[in-house]
């Protein structure tokens, strides 16, 4: 817009500048009626209008100049024109709202009386507030062409992966993804995984036929060649008339044939037939064992082939009659590692192994609660120092020597210890000076507290062992001799 007024050089000329929305009122002051004038016109700083240039008749005031009941207050910038209108002080209207009337026309609806309205040459230069610039509308129009479209793209989506997920009837979920690679989804290979991948291939599952019965159970590869160590409680039915089967990791079979077996010790030594390239296992020393040492079982419960299980060792030493056995003189008692690696029917004769790997023992015994015969966390190994003295003797000769003492003992209520009840004449306790009544508390480096922990003692020495022996009021040392067979 021209300025057409030299006076007001400062009045800003942007025919959009500040005009407010459309009904709303102006961001300067409240409503009004005024319009821009033409040369012949001054602001009027008192009534906030035009009126004519001074000097001249002195201004009306804003009551006096509006009959009509419109309130006149400055408004800013005299390029601009109310859009909206109030009512001002109590007048001839009583307060009532106005339609108010845009600049350019010639006043109030109706025509006030005595309002002179705006003179011609304010139409000339009224400013038609219209709603929205035309640009503000073109920036609104894109901002929302905007909006739609991405709103358009997101709810695509959404319907896409929601019909996706849908397709079967289901919920959406982890079904859709692919799976990992394999290598990506294989975990870095533990320890118990790494000790049952060197393990598995020297473990055999046995399959016994006998006289009216069968069984199953297991061993280990003792050579590339096919000689096998079990317990001899597995393949016992089979001694007379019958035969054993090896099942090897591999899924293949040979017929084993048995070599020796000794009752006492509940060991037995097998040859499987036609076979060669097996894996032999690895022998640890279990000496070395300690007490809560973490070690894994290996065999067939139940049939399951193959199985592997994890645990401690709970104790040492631990003394386990495991009953008569056939072609045993005496019951047979064990002096064991006890473990809590899961040991069912069917693990008998497989190995107990360090984290190494190594065979510390041989899986051969459980304590039960019921008549079920399932594991409750109390196994039995036979040391693998004492199993390997016997298998060597079984491979060469088919018989196993055990050593003896030349006692029988009994259990003193009164206090702990093997209370010696009998010596055998020329036997090894005769020779060392042992008498009846004696108490022995230590055999060697192992306490005794029973009398069976003196023969599980005793039994697990080899003939010709020289063994300090602690009684109640001395010591002696004696040398084992070895039981008839």
């Amino acid at each position: 817009m021209v300025n057409d007024s030299p006076e007001h050089d400062d009045i800003p000329k942007g025919p959009a500048e500040g005009v407010p929305p459309a009904g709303e009122r102006s961001p300067w002051a409240q409503p009004v009626v005024s319009a821009r004038t033409g040369p012949d016109q001054r602001w009027d700083e008192r009534a906030g209008f035009f009126g004519p240039a001074r000097p001249g008749p002195a201004h009306h005031d804003a009551a006096q100049h509006d009959p009509a009941g419109y309130s006149t207050a400055r408004l800013g910038p005299p390029e601009f024109a109310a859009q909206a209108y109030a009512p001002g002080p109590q007048s001839g209207h009583g307060g009532s709202r106005h339609t108010g009337w845009m600049a350019g026309s010639h006043g109030p609806p109706g025509g006030a009386p005595g309002w002179p309205g705006p003179p011609d040459s304010a139409r000339q230069f009224a400013f038609d507030p219209r709603p929205e610039p035309r640009a503000s509308r073109a920036r609104l129009l894109a901002f929302g062409l905007i909006a739609v479209l991405l709103a358009g793209v997101v709810g695509g989506l959404m319907g896409y992966s929601l019909a996706a997920g849908n397709r079967g009837g289901g919920s959406v979920g982890v079904l859709e993804n692919p799976l990992p690679a394999i290598d990506a989804a294989s975990a870095p290979q533990g320890p118990v995984e790494a000790v049952a991948a060197r393990v598995l291939p020297s473990v055999v599952q046995l399959r016994v036929e006998g006289a009216g019965s069968s069984g199953e159970g297991s061993a280990m590869v003792l050579s590339n060649d096919g000689l096998l160590l079990t317990n001899n409680h597995v393949v016992e039915p089979a001694a007379g008339v019958g035969r054993v089967t090896a099942v090897f990791q591999d899924g293949s079979t040979a017929p084993a044939e048995i070599v020796g077996r000794d009752p006492s010790s509940d060991l037995a030594v097998l040859r499987a037939q036609n076979v060669s390239g097996l894996a032999p296992v690895e022998l640890g020393n279990s000496d070395s064992v300690r007490v809560g040492q973490p070690v894994v079982a290996f065999g067939s419960p139940l049939g399951l082939g193959g199985t592997v299980t994890t645990g401690i060792i709970s104790a040492v030493d631990r003394a386990v009659s495991v009953g008569e056995q056939q072609g045993a003189n005496a019951p047979t008692v064990l002096n064991a590692l006890q473990t809590d690696a899961a040991i069912n029917p069917g693990n008998s004769g497989g190995p107990l192994v360090d984290m190494e790997g190594r065979v510390v023992g041989i899986n051969s015994a459980i304590a039960t609660t019921g008549a079920q015969g399932g594991s409750i966390g109390v196994g039995f190994s036979i040391p693998i120092n004492q199993a390997r003295r016997v298998a060597g003797e079984l491979e060469r000769t088919g018989r196993a020597s055990r050593a003896v003492l030349g006692v029988t003992v009994a259990d003193d209520p009164q206090r702990a210890g093997a209370l010696i009840r009998t010596v055998l004449p020329d036997g090894a306790a005769a020779q060392a000076g042992i008498r009846e009544g004696d108490l022995v508390l230590r055999f060697g480096d192992q306490r005794i507290s029973t009398g069976t922990d003196l023969q599980a003692a005793v039994g697990s020495r080899a003939p010709g062992e020289v063994v300090e022996i602690e009684l109640a009021d001395r010591k002696v040392n004696a040398t084992l001799t070895a039981a008839p067979n």
